[in-house]
């Protein structure tokens, strides 16, 4: 039987998602628990991998069972087993044809940056590192993301296709913290992060909307820009 999970993780306490040989990651610790429910090795496949010190509020992962447990009984059991860092946020069947990966839809992930005054409770959770940000300049900028572009400059590692498609930004500010809202179809590695970091570069106004331009137009001339803190960034939803 197949099953689709919904997962939150607090990524300051994993070496990421993706299970890399004995480092702590949530991959690993989601199948040892799943494991054990089945009494035989489990090995679920992720929406996407998230970083070190990423968040999630809602990943997704699908994995199959040999054993039948209805997926409301499936929730608890892996819920008294993987917490207090990883929780179950829900859990259904799903076709055997389904994959966790390839029928995604649309992603969307928020980033945090704290304007205000350094809070040491939120050092894992927020960027506190950028200051004095011109948000109205960043707005500007950010809608150039927006629609289908070549993002090899702003995604880390080769890969043979860099097309993506993004279909919203969105700003949103609460007391001292600022949320940059990134909605698209998939997202590559650390691309959300290095479209924050450009982003911030035109909030310190160190360049403009043009030189977005140019990053995106121009992709196959090598330029880099600073990488947002991992902290910062949130896997906020998966639709399928």
């Amino acid at each position: 039987m197949r099953y689709l999970i919904s997962i939150s993780y607090d990524g300051s306490k994993f070496q990421g998602f993706q299970r890399l040989k004995e480092n702590n990651s949530v991959q690993k610790t989601i199948e040892n628990a799943l494991t054990i429910i089945n009494k035989k090795e489990v090995v679920i496949k992720g929406a996407g991998r998230t970083d070190r010190g990423v968040h999630a509020l809602d990943q997704k992962a699908h994995f199959d069972l040999d054993i039948n447990i209805n997926p409301k009984s499936l929730k608890k059991a892996l819920n008294g087993l993987v917490k207090p860092y990883i929780y179950i946020n829900d859990c259904k069947l799903v076709e055997n044809d389904f994959h966790a990966r390839f029928c995604v839809k649309e992603k969307t992930y928020i980033y945090k940056i704290n304007l205000g005054k350094y809070n040491p409770i939120l050092n894992d959770y927020v960027n506190q590192n950028v200051k004095n940000l011109d948000i109205k300049r960043m707005k500007k900028a950010s809608k150039i993301f927006i629609g289908v572009h070549n993002f090899k400059n702003f995604v880390s590692g080769p890969r043979e296709n860099y097309d993506c498609i993004i279909y919203k930004i969105k700003f949103k500010k609460k007391n001292d913290i600022i949320e940059i809202e990134f909605n698209g179809k998939s997202f590559y590695r650390y691309m959300v992060r290095n479209l924050v970091g450009a982003l911030i570069e035109v909030g310190k106004h160190k360049i403009t909307s043009d030189d977005i331009k140019k990053m995106l137009e121009n992709y196959n001339e090598k330029i880099t820009l600073p990488t947002a803190e991992a902290c910062g960034l949130y896997l906020k939803q998966i639709k399928y």
